[in-house]
Parts: structure tokens; C-alpha cells; sequence
């Protein structure tokens, strides 16, 4: 006769887990970000997603309230990969020259990153609809890019190597002049992004515009 379990043994149920919510989540990013870019945010459903990503809606919905949810989760994963790798710290070893050059690459990097650009070219498409999509992606993207760019600006005052006013609103200056432009023309005028070199020649110009106003006495 066979003895029945002791009460305090469980058997588990349902199939075993079979990869951790952050693999899921990547899995989701990753489906998201193809969709978007392809379908345009108002097109793409939850549920496609969902389907894309190999989970269930019910998946889909216990790690993302919603798409908007999503959205702004999958901008602010990207663009913190994106800043992490930005190093902007300043150093005593480097003139300022060669600093800025560096601080204004990595921002350009950031800016001018296909998959940035891709989002922004959306969000712009789907302002007008959904007007928290742009107001996310300017604070988790643009808004940190110059508040990181702005602290690297006053460690250099506080160093006395530049004598500048308010550090946000030239960090704002400097992206400007090294990005907006290539930004405007590949996602109004349909023109490919500069190349390493043009982005390198260009961070160059910009600094020794800024410097030769701004180099302190």
C-alpha cells in the first residue's frame, strides 16, 4: 500500500522558470525596439509584442504596466547602456583641449547612435498622439546627456581652465552644435550619419570655436 506524502512536501506546478525576469525583459527590449522603429509606437500592439518576444500577454503585462510603460523602460535601458560608457571626467593630465574633444565625442557618440537617433525619429512621428512618449525621451536621454556634460564644464571652471556663466545651458550649446545638425538631416532629410571621421572633425571644430571664446585667462 503506498504511503501517502508527508503534508509539509509540495510538488511544484506549472513548468519550471526557465529564464530570469531581466533575460525576459531584454528579450522584450529587443522585440520592441524592431517594432517600434518598423510599425511606429500607435501600430504596434501589446499583444505583437508579446508574440515577438515568445511570452504570454499575461508575461508581457506582469513586468510592463503597459506599453507606455514599456516604452519609457526600453528608452531608459538603452540610453543608461549608452551614458554608462560615457567617461567625462576630467583629468589634470590632459590639456582642455583634448579633454572637451573627448567629453564632446562621447556625447556625440550618445546622440548620434543609430538606435538613438531611430527612437527619436519615432517619438517625433508619435508626439502629437502621445505626448508622454516625447517628454520621456527628452528626460531620460536628452535632459541627462547635458546634465552630464554640464558636470564635466564645472569641474573645468572650478579648475580655473575655462570661465563660463551657467554650465546647463552651454553643455545645451556644445550638443547642439555638435549634433543637431546631423541629427535634423538624417531624420527630416533621409541622409545617412556621419561617419567616425566626420564625427571626429566636427567635435574638433566645435571645440576650438568654444575655446577660443571661453579658455580662461
Amino acid at each position: 500500500m503506498a504511503q501517502a506524502k508527508p503534508s509539509g512536501e509540495c510538488r511544484p506546478r506549472g513548468r519550471p522558470q526557465l529564464r530570469s525576469d531581466e533575460e525576459t525583459r531584454r528579450i522584450v527590449f529587443d522585440a520592441a525596439r524592431n517594432a517600434f522603429a518598423v510599425d511606429g509606437y500607435a501600430a504596434t500592439s501589446t499583444e505583437e509584442l508579446a508574440r515577438r518576444s515568445g511570452i504570454s500577454t499575461k508575461t508581457l503585462y506582469r513586468l510592463f504596466p503597459g506599453k507606455a510603460a514599456l516604452f519609457e523602460a526600453m528608452c531608459a535601458d538603452r540610453l543608461e547602456q549608452l551614458l554608462s560608457a560615457v567617461d567625462l571626467q576630467g583629468s589634470d593630465e590632459v590639456d582642455i583641449e583634448t579633454g572637451l574633444r573627448a567629453a564632446l565625442l562621447a556625447c556625440a557618440d550618445l546622440a548620434l547612435d543609430p538606435e538613438v537617433v531611430a527612437l527619436q525619429r519615432m517619438v517625433l512621428q508619435e508626439s502629437a498622439a502621445f505626448p508622454e512618449l516625447a517628454a520621456n525621451f527628452y528626460n531620460n536621454g536628452i535632459s541627462r546627456t547635458v546634465r552630464t556634460l554640464a558636470g564635466w564644464l564645472r569641474v573645468q571652471v572650478k579648475r580655473k581652465r575655462i570661465a563660463i556663466d551657467d554650465a546647463e545651458e552651454v553643455a545645451g550649446m556644445l550638443i547642439g552644435m555638435v549634433a543637431s545638425a546631423p541629427q535634423r538631416a538624417a531624420i527630416y532629410g533621409g541622409m545617412p550619419l556621419p561617419s567616425r571621421k566626420q564625427i571626429e572633425r566636427r567635435v574638433q571644430t566645435c571645440a576650438s570655436l568654444f575655446l577660443d571664446g571661453c579658455r580662461a585667462a
